[in-house]
């Protein structure tokens, strides 16, 4: 068991539970050229025996060498180990609940003196349908930096996420969103949407030193101070600030509205962040949508989330849907490798994830057993980016699983049906890909991505129009590329070509969506699926 799964949460809750994120992986390889073949990549030779003990192929019960540690962390119930018990502990726990283990090379675990180095050779290199690499998720977290971040969201940073429009010379960089009361909006002239990043520490973003930039932007810790040179939206001229990187909580739930159309009321709401606070900031949204003459339709915008707790998503969506719909039908039902076909890789009979319609309980911040409000709509507008991943897209699979209607405006999703366990060992937390999540109709191959499309196949292709991300507009402004459209399919106009076209923001890109979703996270929380012991 992780260290950090001893919340007091109802047993049954508890082996539901899902989080799920994804990262993009555009930090420190964002700027840098990258090349090769997109044929499929063999896997690696497995060196021969180093005397170590090692037999291919043979595996004892990863409990065997669970907590025996190089370096003990004190007071923990760590035990005096050596590195290549470290190794050994995720060499069998990767061959018993990887979906893909019989992909592994299987390597001597005794020739490499560093377990995270170890842990990244055991993956597939298999490909998806499209030719992609099948395992983009495949990572690790100091175990107390995921603690904290996964139940707060809180990570070092400016409270600013910024958008990658063009990732080589000549670059370009603005602002995506800001989290309220953090360094980017406590300034004299606030961050906001669109805002240009000019140069970083006197490096130009245009042709500058990318190390400079990648350590400005992306890689700053607490405490950190970087000076900026920003021309903000609709400005004439730019002008210079200074941050102080922080710890920041961010502010999952925002820009929560109602806008009158001649054709009904329509909610928006901007989710970025499927973390434990956000079950507060949704049921405040959703009371707040109901209030009054309540909505006849709702625009959910997450271009920008990456994922996180699944029960987050299941309460969302069950808020979305209301109990009529939900009635006797699962959310999503997870399978692991032919190893658990019955069980999961915990021993625990594998039950679906229900539409939860209730207040969980730690480690979300409101009292357990609260019914949720609901909105009781028959469709919802869902935007989306490259950047909506996991446990939004678990979102949409979920209500397009019990007949929902979903309409996709933006560009194609992350595609990350699969999830895994965080799992603790020796002070690092190791996720490694351990299930996929189907729906109530028994989808979910969507390891490609979701897909804006004139007609909806009940599969990957989901009814919808393309629009480019509109960095001249502040979310939920209702000329904003992505909104306008959605309210004009509302009206019954179909995917109308929006008028809000961002001059100078497809000019440097190369023409497909996708490149203008260049989204960076703040942290790798926007980036992976994972799932609560």
């Amino acid at each position: 068991m992780n260290n950090f799964e001893n919340d007091s949460v109802d047993p049954w809750i508890a082996s539901n539970i899902v989080t799920r994120t994804f990262w993009l992986l555009v930090t420190l390889s964002m700027f840098t050229a990258c090349g090769g073949g997109s044929g499929a990549v063999a896997p690696p030779s497995p060196p021969p025996p180093g005397g170590t003990g090692w037999q291919m192929g043979m595996f004892m019960p990863a409990s065997t060498f669970a907590a025996q540690c190089q370096a003990p962390r004190p007071g923990s119930s760590d035990m005096q180990g050596m590195t290549v018990d470290e190794n050994n502990f995720l060499r069998s726990y990767s061959d018993d609940t990887y979906l893909w283990y019989s992909e592994i090379a299987d390597q001597d675990p005794g020739l490499f003196n560093d377990p995270i180095a170890y842990f990244n050779v055991l993956r597939t290199t298999g490909l998806s349908p499209s030719g992609t690499t099948k395992d983009q998720f495949h990572f690790t977290f100091d175990t107390e930096e995921w603690i904290q971040l996964s139940q707060s969201g809180v990570s070092a940073g400016y409270g600013a996420s910024f958008a990658v429009l063009a990732p080589a010379p000549p670059r370009e960089i603005v602002v995506a969103y800001t989290d309220p009361n953090t360094p980017a909006t406590n300034l004299p002239i606030p961050l906001t949407r669109g805002a240009a990043i000019i140069s970083v520490d006197g490096a130009a973003v245009v042709d500058g030193d990318p190390a400079v930039l990648n350590a400005g932007l992306f890689q700053a810790s607490a405490g950190e101070t970087h000076t900026f040179e920003v021309l903000d939206l609709g400005a004439q001229a730019s002008h210079m600030i200074t941050m102080t990187a922080a710890n920041i909580a961010s502010t999952p739930v925002q820009n929560v509205r109602v806008i009158d159309t001649p054709t009904g009321r329509v909610g928006y709401m901007l989710f970025n962040d499927h973390i434990a606070t956000a079950e507060e900031g949704l049921v405040d949204a959703v009371n707040q949508l109901n209030a009054g003459q309540g909505i006849d339709d709702l625009v959910l915008d997450l271009r920008y989330n990456g994922g996180g707790f699944l029960a987050i998503a299941s309460q969302l969506a069950y808020m979305i849907a209301g109990p009529t719909q939900i009635a006797g039908r699962t959310f999503e039902l997870t399978q692991f490798n032919d190893k658990h076909t019955a069980t999961d890789i915990f021993g625990r009979p594998i039950t679906p994830t229900p539409f939860f319609n209730v207040t969980l309980g730690p480690p979300f911040p409101l009292p357990p057993g609260q019914a949720l409000p609901t909105l009781d709509l028959p469709r919802v507008y869902v935007l989306t980016s490259s950047g909506t991943c996991s446990a939004s897209e678990a979102i949409m699979n979920g209500l397009r699983g019990i007949g929902v209607d979903v309409i996709q405006i933006g560009s194609t999703t992350c595609g990350k049906p699969y999830g895994f366990f965080p799992q603790d060992n020796c002070g690092t937390t190791y996720f490694t890909i351990q299930f996929r999540g189907i729906n109530a109709m028994n989808f979910g191959d969507y390891s490609d991505g979701f897909v804006p499309s004139a007609v909806d196949d009940g599969q990957a292709n989901v009814l919808g129009c393309s629009v480019q991300d509109d960095f001249t507009k502040l979310l939920g402004d209702p000329t904003e590329n992505r909104l306008e459209v959605a309210l004009a399919h509302q009206a019954g106009m179909g995917c109308t070509t929006p008028i809000s076209v961002a001059p100078g923001v497809l000019s440097k890109t190369t023409g497909t969506l996708d490149a203008v979703d260049g989204i960076v996270p703040k942290s790798i929380w926007h980036t992976n699926r994972i799932m609560r012991q």
